[in-house]
């Protein structure tokens, strides 16, 4: 088998069982012990700062944005809360499955957002900006650069990534 058809293999089979349970806790409002609570602020930090980023440029609301590795839509959603037109994909069907019910629990308007079930390497399109946070931590270093130059490939002006640190704390174990 391809290594990397094992690899994305490992990282769905993950995200949509032991790893599902642990992100959706971390990313929700629940209680979590202090390792998930300092990734949960960590990545609300990540959040807030891309948010703003996008909304200084003063016209989100006429944007195209590919939120490349969804999760649960912690971004997703506050970006189509500003009137972004998304596209949110995760290799996880659970965790599309959860972004699309919070986006129907917590958008007055879902319209603008749209959800897959994709990997990285099989998107498609044409997009003002694409973001990846924290998803390529999850594959081998030789294959982040062709993920990393298939994302620029489908953004028109921007490219926004963030590296989360690969610890024992962070990493599946395999």
């Amino acid at each position: 088998m391809n290594t990397a058809t094992d690899d994305k293999t490992i990282v769905k089979d993950y995200f949509n069982a032991t790893g599902f349970d642990r992100w959706r806790r971390i990313y929700g409002d629940g209680e979590v012990n202090k390792v998930q609570k300092d990734i949960r602020v960590g990545h609300q930090q990540t959040i807030d700062t891309v948010v703003g980023w996008l909304k200084a440029d003063g016209n989100l609301h006429s944007l195209s944005l590919c939120d490349a590795g969804c999760g649960v839509g912690s971004l997703s959603l506050p970006l189509a809360q500003e009137g972004a037109k998304i596209f949110a994909s995760d290799i996880s069907e659970k965790m599309v499955t959860e972004a699309k019910e919070r986006a129907q629990k917590d958008l007055k308007d879902a319209s603008n957002v749209t959800f897959a079930v994709q990997d990285l390497e099989s998107l498609t399109g044409q997009y003002n900006t694409v973001i990846c946070l924290d998803v390529l931590i999850h594959y081998p270093t030789e294959d982040a650069a062709k993920m990393i130059n298939h994302l620029a490939s489908l953004a028109e002006k921007r490219l926004i990534l963030s590296f989360a640190p690969k610890t024992l704390c962070l990493t599946p174990s395999q």
